[in-house]
This record gives C-alpha cells, sequence and structure tokens, in this order.
C-alpha cells in the first residue's frame, strides 16, 4: 500500500488530511508534538479504515528536527509516497509585544523545517521514481498582513518556494508534485487558541471546513497543480490581492484584523 507522512497530523486540518488519505488506501505516518492526540487517531483511523498508522512524536520547532523525522522513517523503513507538511504556528498581535522566541519558533516550523522536509523527502522521491508533496500555505501568503505579519510572511515563503520547485521538478522529469495549499479562514482551533497571542473572531459564515480544504488540497496534489485555493471566495480574494495595490489594501486588511482581535 501506498504511505503518507502527514505533519500536524493531531487535529484539524491534518487530521483531516489522514482521514481522506486513509479513506483511499494510504497507510499513514502521523507526526505531532502530542503523544496522546497521536495515539488517538492513530487507533481510530486504524479501526475505521483498516490501514496501518505509525506514531512519530516530534517538534519541529527544535533545531535538526526534520534531519531526525527523515532519519527515523528511514531506520523503520517507511516509505514516504505522499508528503503532507502541514505544521504550522500562528501569532496574532502586535509584532513588538509577541515573545520573540514564540515568533522564532513559528518561522521555525513554518519555513524552515516545511523546506528541509521538502528537500529530504523530495530526493527520496526522485530516487524511487515518484511521489508527492502537499506544502501548506495560506491566502495570507496573498498580502502583507499587519498585527500577523510573520506568519503571513512565511506563508508567502512557503507559496512561492513550493512553486518554484514545483517547476524545477517538472522540467527534471523528476515524476514528484509539489502543491502549495493556500486556504483561508477554516473551522480549526487555530481560530481560538490561546497560545498564538490575541483571539481572532471571525464571523463562522466565512469559515471552511477543515475537511473541504483537506480534500480539495490532496485533489490538487494528485492532479499536479502547483497552487490551489480552496473555495470560491478565497480565489476571488486572493485575486483582488493580485489586482490591488498595497497602499490601498494594507490599510483595509490591518483595520480589519485589528477590529476582531480580541
Amino acid at each position: 500500500m501506498p504511505q503518507a507522512l502527514v505533519t500536524g497530523a493531531s487535529d484539524g486540518i491534518g487530521l483531516e488530511f489522514c482521514k481522506i488519505l486513509a479513506e483511499r488506501g494510504y497507510d499513514l505516518i502521523l507526526v505531532a508534538r502530542r503523544q496522546q492526540l497521536l495515539d488517538t487517531a492513530s487507533r481510530q483511523l486504524s479501526a475505521d479504515y483498516g490501514v496501518r498508522c505509525e506514531v512519530i512524536v516530534g517538534d519541529l520547532s527544535l533545531p535538526k528536527a526534520a534531519q531526525k523525522l527523515f532519519d527515523n522513517t528511514q531506520e523503520r523503513d517507511l516509505r514516504v509516497d505522499f508528503l503532507i507538511n502541514n505544521a504550522g504556528l500562528l501569532q496574532n498581535g502586535f509584532f513588538t509585544d509577541i515573545d520573540l522566541q514564540r515568533q522564532e519558533q513559528m518561522m521555525s516550523v513554518n519555513m524552515l523545517a516545511l523546506t528541509s522536509l521538502t528537500h529530504l523527502y523530495a530526493n527520496d522521491m526522485r530516487a524511487r521514481g515518484g511521489g508527492h508533496i502537499l506544502n501548506v500555505s495560506s491566502l495570507a501568503a496573498a498580502t502583507p498582513i499587519p498585527n500577523q505579519n510573520v506568519y503571513a510572511a512565511s506563508k508567502a515563503y512557503v507559496l512561492a518556494f513550493s512553486q518554484a520547485l514545483a517547476n524545477e521538478l517538472k522540467a527534471v522529469n523528476s515524476g514528484v508534485s509539489v502543491t502549495a495549499l493556500c486556504p483561508g479562514f477554516t473551522a480549526t482551533k487555530m481560530m481560538d487558541n490561546p497560545d498564538q497571542g490575541a483571539r481572532l473572531s471571525i464571523p463562522s459564515i466565512l469559515l471552511q471546513p477543515a475537511r473541504e480544504v483537506a480534500q480539495q488540497g490532496i485533489d490538487a496534489c494528485l492532479a499536479g497543480r502547483s497552487m490551489w485555493v480552496p473555495g470560491l471566495a478565497n480565489r476571488v480574494t486572493s485575486w483582488v490581492a493580485a489586482v490591488l495595490p498595497n497602499a490601498l489594501l494594507l490599510p483595509a486588511v490591518g483595520r480589519f484584523y485589528r477590529k476582531n482581535m480580541r
């Protein structure tokens, strides 16, 4: 059976990725920081879908975490056919008020760990003749976002990196596809998490279901798209962001975020 590795797999979009892949016959490697949540998810996925699940506990903000994860899968002879770099951190608030260590951890997970895992597994996949890599970016990548500036910048990096890499790997006929998934507001714990600074209060009508986001991301990656924005309203938003100059867009975005932070 093909095998998929999902980071940030214990809940939210990450867990939905796992469910959808299990439905499609993938064995799973679940990676996250919390052992208990991973063990619970692993047992449920195995019971519901009859797939094999491996659990690896790891904090991707730590130095060399990506290399350690890759080495772990190699030592256990776990071949990864589909990599989903879903783990990510978010901080809301004023840049000068947010603890610097938290911002450095956010950059480490959102950019460094994602890049390292992509490099390690892309080479492994290429040597075996193919595979799929889905990097979770964000609609926030479309424009600078005041009060979420480091997060938005990190996701802009993921989008640019993934699109460029997709072109490279296609040009050399590697058989490895890379896709950047750019969700908008999604109904997950990220919308109300005290660990990420201020709470962003968003009307429920603007929240896309996590399963819908995961489904569209997997479909886009398997179809070989280099980028996908799930949801028509989000695609319209990304188009508007691309057309309007930042001089007009930034003040409005900043007011929206500050008005809705609690």
